[in-house]
């Protein structure tokens, strides 16, 4: 832009001093070639202040709120769990059957003679607790079938754990 347009368009815009509005006043009177782009610069403002603003259409603006609103969907909600607490009683847990399994194999006596008997005849439990049916629950097939539905309801787990993962995975 030259000075005459600049000067022009603060004219027009009323961003321009007094001083200088009179001096503009006395050149568009004067000179004919600020005249005549006074004329131009203040047409093209007046077609330009008649013109409509355009704006997007509803169903765009409703897209971009929808894309918005997924996109914050997917997000996964942070739990108001704390992580010391679940670390906690994991520790818990596993300090607890590292005792037991600790105290089982200490209450064991193992010798060459002792190897011949049954395992359940080695357990000696505790004094004053009468856990004379106990021994009949704890043989071979019992535990076997403790693991197998262990087994089985890990097996579940992990199966669901993996198709929900797929089904997520196909959603994105």
């Amino acid at each position: 832009m030259n000075t005459i347009e600049e000067r022009l368009w603060n004219y027009i815009d009323g961003t321009c001093s007094d001083e200088e509005r009179k001096a503009i006043d006395m050149l568009i009177e004067q000179d004919a070639a600020y005249r005549l782009k006074f004329e131009e610069l203040l047409n093209f403002d007046q077609q330009l202040v008649k013109m409509e603003m355009e704006e997007p259409s509803m169903g765009f603006t409703y897209k971009v709120m929808e894309g918005i609103r997924a996109e914050h969907a997917l997000q996964p909600l942070k739990a108001g769990i704390n992580k010391n607490i679940i670390k906690f009683i994991g520790g818990f847990f596993i300090v607890t059957i590292t005792l037991l399994v600790i105290y089982l194999f200490a209450s064991v006596p193992v010798s060459h003679a002792n190897l011949s008997k049954p395992l359940t005849d080695n357990i000696k439990l505790p004094q004053g607790l009468d856990f004379s049916g106990f021994k009949n629950y704890l043989n071979g097939s019992v535990i076997l079938k403790v693991f197998f539905v262990f087994d089985v309801i890990l097996a579940l787990f992990l199966t669901d754990a993996y198709f929900r993962r797929k089904k997520l995975s196909k959603q994105v």
